[in-house]
């Protein structure tokens, strides 16, 4: 059985909204990456079966010159890193211990905004690097299901398990997380405000890769 653990700190959150916790000034921290997410003109699409969708979302990349992220079918080139954002990176840097070459971020309008549950499994990711994962704005429901609990067929039953992601809360998803557990952002339609969230990641070589054409 491979549990989540917060005492073991597999998941750890750090970095709460109390005055100590914060990594940095959290003013006008949204206000800023809205900004930065406006340059989309459009939601970005998935490849699903065949078939292409919108993601329910919006999102922008920054990262190491060249760097881009691959997943169902999309490619997000890293734009470069603006001073705000190296500032952001360098302090989670500092607090987790583990340095951060690119970072995905994602914009919910409100509460009909989701993300699908999936691992962060990519063969860009350095294998067994953890994920920092900055929460902004409005407080969402967080879900993790066990591989092995899926599906009509599933092997074994095992709850998942669900976590209020605060206003400047850092996730950290350590390996081997991301090798037994899927993790979704559901709908939750009552909510009406932004939520940013903010994924810190390391990336390989081969991320790097030649989208021009």
């Amino acid at each position: 059985m491979h549990s989540l653990s917060f005492r073991s700190r597999r998941y750890d959150i750090l970095l709460q909204n109390s005055r100590k916790g914060r990594i940095l000034s959290l003013t006008n921290f949204a206000a800023i990456l809205n900004r930065a997410i406006q340059i989309l003109s459009q939601l970005a699409k998935v490849k699903v079966f065949g078939k292409w969708h919108d993601i329910p979302r919006k999102q922008v990349a920054y990262g190491d010159a060249g760097l881009s992220y691959k997943f169902s079918s999309t490619i997000v080139p890293a734009r470069p890193w603006i001073p705000f954002l190296k500032e952001i990176r360098d302090k989670i840097s500092e607090v987790t211990k583990h340095e951060f070459n690119f970072v995905l971020i994602n914009r919910y309008k409100d509460g009909h905004d989701h993300m699908g549950e999936h691992r962060d499994d990519e063969e860009d990711l350095v294998p067994g690097h953890p994920i920092a994962s900055l929460s902004l704005g409005q407080p969402r429901d967080f879900v993790f299901r066990h591989a092995d609990s899926r599906g009509k067929h599933a092997k074994r039953k095992i709850d998942s398990i669900t976590v209020e992601l605060q206003h400047g809360s850092l996730l950290m998803m350590n390996n081997p997380t991301n090798t037994f557990w899927y993790h979704s952002l559901p709908q939750r339609k009552r909510l009406m405000n932004v939520r940013i969230n903010m994924t810190f990641r390391k990336m390989t070589q081969l991320a790097k890769r030649d989208i021009s054409c």
